[in-house]
């Protein structure tokens, strides 16, 4: 394969997962469990697809970014189709072993620091006078757990603003702790995609340089 034929398919990448995310948020929106969560569950990775896309020319992030952020917004959709508490594959592995509650919530909140972690790493290292080291992971993680936050005050906003409505999306199925739950996940997601893929993430950063 010559270096041509390797950027156009390098270029076309982040234009298949949009198509597959598109399909994906079709099959998601026909007869879920409730439109009203479905709105609230997947309207983060339709603002974040919509926002993706018009800095594209701008700022093109690393296919390892865009896949991350593909396979968020995927949990997002199946989340907003089900709902979190009644995920099915969940609601079998809470059976079979005998789990105090569905668990793809945590999923989802691990990957809300899995992910932002390598977003949020990769344009300080573009865009600041940052290298590698402490101070970027310090500031990768602050990142990552103000964005827990935020969500998790969008979350007491909806809850307050519509009551019982906003039960399925809060998802918090009975634990008192379920912020503190979903914001610790957030953090060990965080640090979890610092450790394993920052020498990944330097490599392929290294090479769009060239």
């Amino acid at each position: 394969m010559n270096q041509a034929t390797a950027r156009s398919k390098h270029d076309r990448y982040p234009f298949v997962l949009l198509v597959l995310l598109v399909l994906a948020l079709i099959w998601s929106f026909i007869h879920p469990a409730d439109h009203f969560t479905w709105v609230l569950e997947v309207l983060p990775a339709i603002v974040g697809a919509v926002l993706l896309v018009a800095v594209y020319r701008q700022f093109r992030f690393t296919n390892l970014v865009y896949t991350l952020m593909w396979l968020h917004a995927l949990i997002l959709i199946v989340g907003g189709h089900y709902t979190y508490a009644e995920m099915p594959l969940f609601n079998w592995i809470r059976d079979t072993f005998g789990l105090e509650r569905n668990y793809y919530d945590r999923l989802g909140h691990f990957a809300q620091g899995f992910v932002p972690a390598l977003m949020v790493r990769e344009v300080l290292l573009r865009k600041t006078t940052l290298g590698s080291g402490g101070w970027l992971t310090f500031l990768t993680v602050s990142v990552c757990l103000a964005i827990s936050a935020t969500y998790e005050l969008i979350e007491f906003a909806v809850a307050k603003a519509t009551g019982t409505a906003a039960e399925a999306f809060l998802g918090t199925q009975g634990d008192i702790w379920d912020t503190q739950w979903d914001m610790l996940l957030a953090l060990i997601g965080a640090l979890t995609a610092v450790i394993l893929l920052s020498g990944v993430h330097n490599k392929l950063l290294k090479q769009l340089r060239h």
